[in-house]
């Protein structure tokens, strides 16, 4: 789609996503909303934001777009996505709009639309949004002065969510703390840095944070769950069992064990899997991934009598394959794990949460929780290109040809186009780690060298 991207709509702030642009977007939202809503409602939408510096300059311009198509506005302030996606279902909302660009710097802002069943959009509905943004139908569309809609300040809100997850988890975690059990935290300087933190302490959990002291530029500024290092060497400084990073919006989680060894999101499934299956809850024995997971999670799967479904890059991808066919589990390498019987998107605290349930139970080490899965080293390289069809160009193809023959089902290559920035993305995994890099690197080169 020439505006929606895999995680909604995403561009440099007040230049490519400008006030002007955005206030188009949420005409055509409030269009493409009434055309779903019971005739006669007047549409409620709730909009959150995470601390980007262009927050609340693209929040006014929904703002406006929805009340002068008739909407009311309820603004919850700075908040995590899955934070938002609870609130819409619960306050029987009829859509909302999360404002972040999740784990890209802070020059970058987007828009993401959730449904009143707290899910993203599906791919109809963009289509919908942006057929009614290019031709203008949206703008055009005049309520009269009586319709005009109108917005609250509602960050009471965020208490129905605080109250959500400690509710989950609180018998539990009290059940099986300990004294020397201290966690380390990164919030990213992002939605998450006052939450997690009020979070943590209502449970008891002993804690020490960093980079939650967000400036409006500063989230995901070598920090997060994209920029482990600094967790990694805290943890091991400050000797802790565990640390747990978030990225800008709070939809994804990974992890540090005690040795400061990164933990991702195939190793958090492949734990919550072990623990739920245990325990009996595992719907259908049955786990969500999407292409780019581990072939140590396939294994993993394999060994222990699961069923392993892959889907398109993205965790709208994962959910839809959950609801359509059952499943309670499911994610992404990059930390969007979906535990949908609490909520039904990625949640970073909810995630890390599960994960600190667990390791508490089983009084081991997380090192030790972490050995049921064996990772497959995995190179990834991001190559900016002008356009993306591969196979106009026969060095390239030629190219990952002879590596997917050199791997001899030792190993798999995935070439695809990211959904929210103008790249391709080479990953290679296989058992021989030297080799993975450099072939990862020579088709990186060639395609850089057509089609930059």
């Amino acid at each position: 789609m020439k505006h929606f991207g895999t995680d909604g709509i995403r561009k440099i702030a007040n230049t490519e996503l400008t006030p002007e642009f955005v206030y188009a977007i949420a005409k055509a939202g409030a269009y493409v909303l009434t055309r779903h809503v019971k005739e006669g409602n007047k549409p409620k939408i709730i909009i959150g934001r995470d601390t980007r510096i262009s927050g609340t300059l693209i929040e006014s311009a929904l703002t406006a777009g929805f009340l002068s198509s008739g909407a009311d506005v309820e603004l919850v302030g700075v908040v995590p996505t899955p934070a938002i996606a609870y609130i819409t279902k619960k306050s029987n909302a009829d859509m909302s709009v999360v404002i972040s660009a999740s784990h890209n710097t802070f020059e970058y802002n987007g828009i993401k639309f959730f449904s009143n069943k707290g899910t993203k959009i599906d791919d109809e509905i963009e289509k919908e949004i942006e057929e009614a943004i290019d031709s203008g139908i949206a703008m055009k569309k005049q309520i009269n002065h009586d319709q005009i809609g109108v917005s609250s300040i509602r960050q009471d809100l965020v208490d129905d969510y605080f109250n959500f997850v400690v509710n989950i988890f609180k018998e539990d975690i009290k059940r099986y703390n300990t004294e020397d059990f201290i966690i380390g935290v990164d919030t990213a300087n992002g939605a998450t840095y006052e939450i997690a933190e009020k979070i943590f302490k209502e449970l008891g959990i002993k804690y020490k944070i960093i980079n939650n002291a967000p400036d409006g530029i500063n989230i995901n500024q070598n920090c997060g769950s994209t920029h482990l290092e600094q967790l990694r060497q805290y943890v091991i400084d400050n000797k802790l069992s565990m640390g747990i990073a978030y990225d800008g919006d709070g939809d994804r989680c990974l992890t540090v064990n005690e040795k400061g060894e990164e933990v991702n999101g195939d190793i958090i499934i492949a734990i919550i899997a072990e623990y739920l299956k245990k325990n009996n809850k595992l719907q259908k024995n049955k786990i969500v991934a999407t292409v780019m997971s581990n072939m140590g999670l396939n294994k993993y799967a394999e060994n222990n009598g699961l069923q392993l479904v892959q889907t398109k890059v993205g965790d709208r991808y994962v959910l839809e394959e959950m609801l359509k066919d059952g499943g309670n589990l499911g994610g992404e390498q990059s930390g969007h794990i979906i535990l949908s019987d609490f909520n039904l998107t990625g949640d970073g605290i909810v995630t890390s949460l599960m994960v600190i349930k667990i390791l508490l139970e089983s009084r081991k080490k997380f090192s030790e929780l972490c050995s049921i899965i064996t990772i497959y080293p995995q190179e990834l390289i991001n190559v900016k290109v002008k356009e993306f069809d591969i196979d106009k160009y026969p060095e390239v193809t030629q190219t990952i040809q002879v590596v997917e023959k050199e791997l001899s089902g030792e190993g798999r290559i995935l070439i695809r186009k990211s959904g929210t920035e103008p790249l391709i993305r080479v990953m290679i995994e296989g058992k021989d780690k030297s080799y993975i890099k450099n072939a990862a690197q020579n088709i990186a080169k060639v395609i850089e060298k057509n089609m930059s």
